[in-house]
């Protein structure tokens, strides 16, 4: 094949989004991946939650943007009528007003500032959308084995905000097929089963690559979309050092249990964020729901030194998770046999992402995505595409920042904010939450 324009390494949502915005844009894109077919690293265990309110202004304005482009998934990806398309379910997203979040002033502050709707709740209103549920307090987060794991602490929740256009999307992994399918339109190239082992360089800028099998692919760039692979491709490319933000692999679990009997979640319910008890959840299919931790201080984090050999067992963090939701609703059922995921974040130090160009020329990445970036990944990869194309012009990124307008919101923000070389954010949650 003739030598690619740009090599992507990896093809989860947003590797693959990157390479329909490039080849779209005129590149010759080759995208490379272990994985035999697109999706089928840690974006088929993605929760896929699209939801808007973040405590940035940057992300909240990322994550709004991102929003219309699942809403117009089929018109977005122009793909030939009959294609199985990936689905979004916007059932909202209902989030509870506690001190840890600041009782969302913040984040009420962003979504008005960018025209995002969202409505303010009672909790007699939180109630009454979600009759299964019990507002009694019970934070901070606590595990099995603290003696007042389960106790209240004797005051009520006071509320709660909804943005009504959050949704999920239904089979993460064929959102990322889907738009490697709309990239190969417009000429891109993927390779399945290819492991990268070295990121070959000269004079300063990278090359190409090569492969576990020895053969070498040139291209004069190459974007590092590994996902939880990317801190070891970032070793390979030698500019780790240079960056003060890092990433590295993250071990969770994701629980599914079955909708307490009489309510249908599935049609009925939302996407809850409830930082008093540490949880998330969302509607699953067959009237399940699915809880994810929003990684309180009492839990231990499992960083995991390879990408690809970590305990992909259950733990007493299933059961932890579980329970946790089961305070705040008592009629839910915890079945014998553990069911759900267990797979890796690629979480970085500050858990915002990393959007960005490098030392070495060429070389660029898209790291410490996972978590709370699924949602962002159609205006992901138009930003990196036009990021390649500002320093590929001899722009220096670092020195003067490209300002990306955000084509549905007409809103410039400065790609800086996603910098390897930021301080690390103090408004950030810290958590998946971003």
């Amino acid at each position: 094949m003739p030598h690619p324009d740009v090599i992507i390494i990896g093809t989860g949502v947003i590797g693959a989004a990157i390479a329909f915005e490039m080849s779209n844009a005129g590149w010759n894109t080759l995208s490379l991946d272990r994985n035999a077919q697109p999706g089928h690293g840690s974006t088929a265990g993605s929760c896929a939650i699209v939801r808007m309110h973040y405590s940035t202004y940057d992300g909240t304005a990322l994550a709004w943007e991102g929003y219309h482009y699942w809403r117009d998934w089929a018109d977005y990806l122009r793909l030939p009528d009959g294609t199985p398309l990936a689905q979004f379910r916007e059932v909202g997203c209902l989030t509870m007003k506690t001190a840890a979040n600041g009782f969302l002033e913040k984040h009420m502050e962003f979504s008005a500032a960018l025209n995002c709707p969202f409505e303010e709740l009672s909790a007699e209103d939180v109630q009454a959308r979600l009759p299964i549920y019990s507002l009694d307090s019970y934070a901070p987060a606590r595990r099995l084995d603290d003696p007042d794991f389960g106790q209240p602490n004797g005051s009520r929740m006071g509320g709660a905000v909804f943005w009504p256009n959050a949704g999920y999307v239904t089979d993460p992994a064929l959102s990322a097929q889907n738009l490697m399918a709309a990239a190969a339109q417009h000429g891109a190239q993927m390779r399945g089963g290819a492991e990268v082992v070295e990121i070959l360089q000269d004079g300063g800028r990278v090359k190409g690559v090569k492969l576990s099998t020895g053969e070498e692919i040139h291209a004069p760039v190459v974007i590092n979309v590994a996902g939880p692979g990317s801190a070891r491709i970032n070793d390979m490319a030698g500019v780790a050092d240079e960056m003060t933000i890092q990433t590295r692999p993250l071990r969770q679990e994701v629980v599914h249990v079955p909708a307490p009997e009489g309510f249908d979640f599935e049609n009925r319910g939302t996407i809850v964020s409830d930082s008093d008890i540490a949880c998330y959840v969302r509607p699953e299919h067959g009237n399940h729901i699915l809880i994810g931790s929003e990684d309180p201080a009492c839990d231990t984090h499992h960083w995991v030194d390879s990408d690809t050999d970590y305990d992909r067992d259950f733990s007493d963090q299933w059961t932890t998770q579980a329970m946790r939701y089961a305070q705040r609703v008592p009629a839910l059922g915890i079945p014998s046999r553990m069911k759900g995921v267990v797979d890796l974040y690629d979480a970085s130090t500050d858990w915002i992402p990393i959007y960005d160009a490098s030392s070495l020329g060429g070389y660029y990445m898209a790291c410490g995505t996972s978590g709370n970036q699924y949602k962002n990944a159609p205006i992901a990869g138009k930003m990196m595409t036009a990021l390649v194309g500002y320093c590929e012009a001899g722009n220096d990124h670092d020195a003067n920042p490209l300002q990306f307008t955000l084509p549905y919101l007409q809103r410039d923000i400065d790609v800086g904010f996603y910098s390897r070389k930021r301080p690390i954010n103090a408004e950030s949650s810290f958590s998946v939450l971003g």
